[in-house]
């Protein structure tokens, strides 16, 4: 039973290790508390782990407070994101039409900030969308960005 769970931890930090992280870019304090951090606003980079040279920036609204400072504050459902090619585009290998690239917790259990990628095949161009989910009720702020790729670079799909 012990070497069950010890496999099955290796291979969730297996794969914590290939997930995309974030790059943290810069915040701005939105409102000043008295006790614990702001509530701000920060911008992170994410490059995208399926195609080489394109970068995702998406910015959110961070609680602050004395639940922000814990960790325990469930942060607003409100991003924007934008997504830039940032060097020359390449695919080690080909996309699915529609995946999850990353997301990322924005309260303690609940609600998470996600990125999803589409492929738009018939303008060669990859859309980025982003929205939070929550387990009984997600929300529909969202934001979406396109990066047109080449024509002489056809994006492959599976």
């Amino acid at each position: 039973m012990n070497q069950a769970l010890a496999a099955l931890a290796l291979a969730a930090l297996a794969i914590c290790a290939g997930a995309s992280h974030a790059e943290e870019i810069g915040e701005v304090d939105t409102v000043f508390k008295l006790i614990g951090p702001d509530h701000k606003i920060v911008v992170d980079a994410y490059d995208d782990p399926g195609v080489a040279g394109v970068t995702c920036y998406v910015s959110r609204a961070k609680t602050g407070g004395i639940k922000g400072g814990l960790g325990t504050a469930e942060d607003k459902a409100e991003a924007s994101i934008a997504c830039r090619q940032t060097g020359p585009i390449s695919f080690p290998k080909p996309l699915r039409q529609q995946e999850e690239m990353f997301s990322e917790r924005i309260s303690l259990v609940f609600k998470k900030l996600r990125v999803v990628r589409m492929v738009d095949k018939t303008r060669n161009t990859l859309v980025y969308l982003t929205y939070s989910d929550r387990v009984i009720e997600g929300s529909p702020q969202n934001s979406v960005t396109a990066v047109p790729v080449d024509r002489a670079t056809p994006i492959p799909l599976r």
